[in-house]
C-alpha cells in the first residue's frame, strides 16, 4: 500500500524518525532513567519498541492506557500519573500498578481499588494537581498506615516545558527539583519521578525521566530547541484551490482540520506554505507552490498528544510506502 491509497485525513508516522528518536532517547536515558509516557501516542504497538530500546516501565495518564498496557502484556511496571477517584479497575490487573495520590480522598480510591502501590504526587510550581511539599510526608505516612507501599515522589515541571530560553529552563527545572527533594526527604522511597521532553537533558535530579512526546514529536517542542525528528504528520487532500486575484492572493483548501488536529498550541505547519486558519474539517493556506484539487500535503500538527487521540489508526511509512498500521488502541478513558 502506498499513502495514495489511504483515505484522509490520515496520521503517518516516518519510520526512520521514530526509530532514530527512540534510539536516541535511549542512549540519552537508558533502562529505567526513562519512564516513557505513553499519553503522547497511545499505542500498544508503539510501546512495545520503547520497551525493546530497554524502558522496562511506562506512564499512563488514563486507567484505559493502565488497562490497555496490561492486556499487551506491557504491565512490568505502570505509573498512572494521574489522581483518581475511582480505582476499582486497577486493583485486579495483572500488572504492577503504581497510583499516583496527592489527598487523602485519592488514597482512600487507591485503598478501596486494591492498588498496592503509590507515589506522592508533590506540587512543584505547576498549578496543577500535587500536594504541597511540606505535608508530602504526612500523606506518605497515612498511606503507609493504610497498608500501601510508598514507592516515592513525582512531579511534573510543565510550565517550563517549551521555555525559549534552555538557560532559564535549567535554572528553573533546579528550583522546582528543590521543591520535590525536599518532599522527597519527608516521603522516602526508592523513586524520584519527574521531568518531560522539555527538559529530558536537563533534570538530573530525578532518578526517571517521564517524557512521552519524543518519540513522534511536534513543531512546539521542535521550536523549542529538542533535538528529535518529526516523524508525525498528518496526511491531508487538497480539496479546493483559488487563484490570485487583483490583490487578493491565491490559497489553497485540505480536509484536515480542528477535527483531526490537536489546536492548543497553535496552528499546524505546511512546510513551504503559510497556513491562515482551521475551522472544523479544513485548513486553509496559502501555498509555497501551485496546487490543484486532489494534490496530498503532509500537515505537521503542533500539539502530538491531542492529535494523536483523534485518531484510531497511524500508518507508518517510509517515503510513499506505508510499512504497517498501528492501532491508536488506549484512546478513551
Amino acid at each position: 500500500m502506498n499513502t495514495t491509497d489511504l483515505t484522509t485525513p490520515a496520521l503517518l508516522v516516518d519510520a526512520d524518525a521514530l526509530e532514530a528518536n527512540i534510539a536516541d532517547m535511549a542512549a540519552a536515558l537508558p533502562g529505567p532513567r526513562l519512564r516513557p509516557h505513553v499519553k503522547a501516542h497511545k499505542s500498544t504497538a508503539l510501546a512495545a519498541r520503547q520497551a525493546a530500546a530497554s524502558h522496562p516501565g511506562f506512564t499512563c495518564a488514563t486507567i484505559r492506557e493502565v488497562e490497555g498496557m496490561a492486556a499487551a502484556g506491557l504491565g512490568e511496571d505502570l505509573l498512572l500519573a494521574n489522581e483518581v477517584l475511582d480505582a476499582r479497575r486497577l486493583g485486579a490487573l495483572d500488572a504492577r500498578v503504581t497510583v499516583a495520590i496527592d489527598s487523602p480522598q485519592t488514597l482512600a480510591a487507591a485503598v478501596a481499588g486494591g492498588v498496592r502501590e503509590v507515589l506522592v504526587d508533590v506540587n512543584v510550581g505547576l498549578p496543577r494537581c500535587g500536594i504541597a511539599p511540606s505535608v508530602a510526608g504526612a500523606l506518605a505516612d497515612r498511606a503507609r498506615a493504610a497498608g500501601l507501599t510508598v514507592r516515592g515522589v513525582m512531579g511534573y515541571e510543565g510550565h517550563l516545558m517549551m521555555l525559549d530560553d534552555v538557560a532559564e529552563r535549567a535554572r528553573l527545572t533546579e528550583e522546582c527539583m528543590a521543591r520535590l527533594l525536599a518532599a522527597h526527604a519527608d516521603v522516602g522511597g526508592d523513586i524520584v519521578s519527574g521531568g518531560g521532553t522539555g527538559t529530558y537533558a536537563l533534570n538530573t535530579w530525578v532518578t526517571e525521566v517521564q517524557a512521552g512526546s519524543y518519540a513522534l514529536m511536534d513543531t512546539a517542542y521542535t521550536a523549542a530547541g529538542l533535538p528529535f525528528r518529526q516523524a508525525l504528520s498528518v496526511l491531508a487532500t487538497v480539496v479546493s484551490v483559488t487563484a490570485p486575484s487583483g490583490e487578493m492572493p491565491g490559497w489553497a483548501v485540505a480536509d484536515v482540520g480542528l477535527k483531526a488536529l490537536g489546536m492548543d498550541h497553535g496552528n499546524p505547519t505546511v512546510p513551504g506554505a503559510q497556513v491562515w486558519f482551521c475551522s472544523d474539517e479544513h485548513l486553509t493556506f496559502a501555498p509555497g507552490e501551485p496546487l490543484v484539487v486532489g494534490d496530498r500535503i503532509r500537515v505537521l500538527p503542533a500539539h502530538v498528544d491531542p492529535t494523536v487521540a483523534m485518531h484510531e489508526r497511524m500508518h507508518v511509512v517510509r517515503g510513499e510506502h506505508v510499512l504497517d498500521t498501528w492501532s491508536v488502541d488506549l484512546r478513551g478513558w
